[in-house]
């Protein structure tokens, strides 16, 4: 699992959105909007990252 910092989302419609980007490349995605982090199963990291800036949420990987 890899966990995303998403500093940019905020409400229920930005984790819907989000958890629609990457369902096709993720098994899991899990998000905590409290903490504005993502978390991802069996996907590279790069491709989280070009998802989420496809749909205007800038992400950096934690840890």
């Amino acid at each position: 699992m890899t966990t995303f910092s998403v500093p940019e989302m905020s409400c229920g419609h930005c984790k819907a959105s989000v958890e629609a980007a990457l369902a096709p490349i993720s098994a899991t995605v899990r998000v905590d909007l409290e903490q504005r982090r993502v978390t991802t199963e069996g996907a590279e990291a790069a491709a989280v990252i070009s998802a989420l800036a496809a749909i205007g949420f800038p992400a950096q990987p934690l840890g």
